[in-house]
């Protein structure tokens, strides 16, 4: 009997998903070098400017109209969860904090009751190009804390728990284990309102890297949890004894083990695995919410506080240049990946 239960090609962003995941984008970009202002110094010119996930070159700026990202929006009732695998990301947001990650960082933020936040890629590097990759990731918020107090935490690339394993044949996997836990590690400790927070929710985020030709068996779940894994990059590769193709997202049965072996080149897998929470999802744009008439609450709550303002200068702003991976929090206390704090 197959332990896979359906298949589905990622062929567009977002990757389809499952309850309690709401959305999952991965970002590729390849940037050229970076001018002064951390923008690219190619021409905009052709770019359809806050539409834009053509890769036009190679790249999109999304929603920056100088440098790419996404300015100043506003969310509530969920959860973000961005892995930012290479380049920098940085963040402002309404509650006055403030962030610069990249390099295998990830940061979790709860929205919760409502926050305003920026998302901003600069290019820091003037010399070559800046490629950047990053997943975003939304994690639902079950009702009894969808209006929590929106809160953020940052894990740094050093910190992140992993597991290497070599199979008989002498090949290698390498796992870093983002939420959840699996032989060997135990993931972050998630924000406390997070459906993550409670073992229950068998909530698991994993990224499985591959030797050519290494083997893994994924554990089973349990009963009742939905799990994908989206096979993203290599050639080819046998889950639960099916032969897949890159660019596939394979739904797998909870209670089963699943045998996965790369193919001839090395491949990389995302995990996405969590019991549903199973309430009824109401959303529209950045809101997400169990109701239509909560969505519309949440559109008059924005319009009236616009969730605490925005105290940046700009819609869309970045650090300086010299500044290096940092977290500020909005009780001021700062932290970097060397556990030096910044005045």
């Amino acid at each position: 009997m197959s332990s896979i239960i359906a298949t589905a090609p990622l062929e567009s962003i977002p990757w389809p998903t499952l309850d309690p995941f709401l959305f999952c984008a991965h970002h590729k970009d390849a940037y050229p070098q970076g001018n002064d202002h951390l923008a690219p110094v190619a021409s905009l010119e052709g770019r359809q400017i806050g539409n834009d996930f053509s890769g036009k070159d190679g790249w999109s700026m999304y929603h920056g109209d100088s440098i790419p990202g996404f300015p100043q929006h506003p969310h509530r009732g969920f959860e973000t969860i961005t892995i930012a695998r290479s380049g920098f990301i940085d963040h402002s947001d309404s509650l006055g904090a403030a962030a610069r990650f990249g390099k295998g960082d990830v940061q979790w933020m709860t929205a919760g009751k409502g926050i305003v936040h920026s998302e901003m890629f600069p290019l820091l590097d003037q010399e070559n190009g800046n490629p950047a990759e990053l997943f975003q990731i939304w994690l639902n918020l079950p009702m009894k804390n969808k209006m929590a107090q929106p809160y953020f935490s940052m894990y740094w690339n050093e910190t992140i728990p992993r597991v290497d394993i070599v199979d008989p044949a002498g090949k290698r996997t390498e796992i870093l284990v983002y939420a959840g836990e699996i032989p060997g590690a135990r993931g972050v400790v998630p924000p406390p309102d997070s459906w993550a927070a409670s073992p229950e929710s068998d909530i698991k985020i994993l990224t499985i890297r591959m030797e050519a030709g290494a083997s893994w068996t994924l554990p089973p779940a349990r009963p009742g949890s939905n799990r994908v894994i989206y096979f993203f990059k290599g050639n080819r590769a046998t889950i639960a004894g099916t032969d897949t193709t890159v660019g596939t997202a394979v739904q797998l049965v909870p209670e089963s083990d699943a045998s996965i072996q790369a193919g001839s080149e090395p491949c990389e897998i995302l995990l996405l695995q969590g019991r549903p929470i199973g309430e009824p999802v109401a959303r529209y744009g950045p809101f997400v919410m169990n109701t239509q008439q909560e969505i519309q609450q949440a559109f008059d709550d924005y319009r009236l506080t616009s969730f605490g303002g925005w105290p940046w200068k700009e819609d869309a702003p970045v650090h300086d240049k010299a500044q290096g991976r940092f977290a500020r929090h909005a009780d001021g206390h700062v932290e970097t990946p060397s556990g030096a704090a910044l005045i």
